[in-house]
């Protein structure tokens, strides 16, 4: 049985290699390297997106009708993996991951016509609007209202943790307009342009003074009836759909990189007998037992993702590639903190290119250089940042009720 890549798939390999290559500047590398989130930071972001966008690989899920690669399963998994070794930044999720794929499944003709190519260009700016300060992994509680006024929706409450908002010209929300059935029954996808009066975005800065999420509050707000996806009370179903495809991002390629750093870090650090942690066999089989475990995740994902090239969706897998996904990177983040050893103890995220600007970091001249090696400065932060894993997206525990019900049938 022939094991390796294909003449075809080799060739594809080198050609997605000498893209990355010239297209990852000095900066990109930078703010891809110094990563501590699945968000870069919103101008690096951007400037990968066009770069991705000029060669016509932004979008490489997306059906060729509207703008996909045409790549195969093989070729997709390729482009995942040399991006986590080359690094790259990441692509904000909310408009080609998320919204796109809602538009394209259970959008209008016009709504594709007029939203898809300005997500593909990078014109429009996703953020999602879907958790409340009330409404959380209990997303069918939520109770921002979108009243019928004529041609309009007019739409008041608030959204919270909602990822750069501030960046963001659109917005994909749930809201209710219905009260008089279950709650499920009375929720409508609602896509709503950011610059309409009434919408006023706060900053939620983080503990490590960084400003990635925001709570918006809505006033009053005309939104127009034509801008719901899917029928007005549907949203439910909606919002499923799209939750597959935010649970359902390939995972491995970037745990598979994650591991390889730590193994260097392993085998970097001396103790003071001269041997590295990498020669320890409890921490090495922590590692190769890591190393299965992101294996196994990685078939899971390829079988997905035939899947998907068949006009098919995630469905229940998407819960345990979340589940999964997110708690293996937890474990891995948990070894590079043991790796790093006592250089883990000083916190310098203003040295790590996290996904919002840090604002309490300290003055220019103050700590100029990393204390400890260079390669250490994104291991605690990356360690607190996982923390919200196994929480966003629908909690852990969530998907399991998930898997229970649609799996097993309990």
């Amino acid at each position: 049985m022939e094991l390796g890549l294909s003449a075809k798939h080799e060739a594809f390999t080198q050609e997605v290699r000498s893209f990355l290559a010239d297209a990852m500047t000095d900066d990109l590398k930078e703010a891809g390297a110094g990563m501590t989130s699945v968000y870069s930071d919103h101008d690096s972001t951007l400037k990968w997106h066009k770069k991705l966008f000029a060669k016509g690989w932004v979008a490489p899920g997306w059906p060729v009708e509207h703008g996909g690669t045409g790549w195969d399963i093989v070729e997709r998994y390729i482009w995942q993996s040399e991006c986590a070794a080359a690094q790259t930044p990441s692509l904000s999720p909310m408009g080609v991951g998320m919204c796109g794929p809602v538009l394209i499944g259970h959008g209008n003709q016009e709504q594709k016509d007029y939203f898809l190519p300005r997500i593909l260009s990078g014109e429009d700016w996703w953020c999602q609007g879907y958790s409340e300060p009330g409404s959380g992994s209990d997303l069918a509680s939520l109770q921002m209202t979108a009243v019928e006024d004529g041609d309009d929706f007019v739409c008041n409450g608030t959204k919270i943790w909602t990822t750069h908002a501030q960046h963001a010209n659109w917005i994909f929300c749930l809201v209710r307009t219905d009260n008089s059935d279950i709650p499920q029954r009375g929720i409508t996808f609602l896509l709503i342009d950011m610059n309409t009066p009434g919408i006023t975005v706060d900053p939620i800065v983080m503990l490590t003074g960084e400003h990635i999420q925001n709570q918006i509050f809505f006033e009053d707000v005309r939104v127009p009836k034509k801008n719901a996806v899917g029928k007005v009370g549907d949203g439910w179903t909606v919002a499923k759909y799209l939750l597959q495809f935010e649970r359902g991002n390939a995972y491995a390629p970037k745990l598979h990189g994650f591991l390889n750093k730590v193994r260097a870090m392993a085998e970097a650090e001396q103790g003071r007998d001269g041997t590295t942690l990498a020669s320890n066999p409890e921490f090495r089989a922590k590692l190769d037992q890591a190393e299965i475990d992101i294996t196994a995740i990685e078939f899971t994902e390829h079988r997905i993702l035939s899947e998907l090239s068949q006009g098919g969706a995630p469905g229940a897998a998407s819960s345990m590639l979340k589940t999964r996904g997110t708690e293996m990177s937890n474990r891995i983040t948990e070894l590079g903190v043991e790796a790093l050893h006592h250089y883990i103890a000083p916190f310098q995220p203003h040295m790590t290119s996290p996904g919002g600007p840090v604002l309490n970091a300290p003055a220019v001249g103050a700590n100029d250089h990393a204390i400890g090696p260079d390669y250490g400065t994104t291991v605690l932060p990356k360690y607190l940042n996982d923390r919200a894993g196994p929480i966003y997206a629908g909690s852990n525990e969530i998907q399991r009720n998930i898997m229970a019900k649609a799996v097993l049938g309990l």
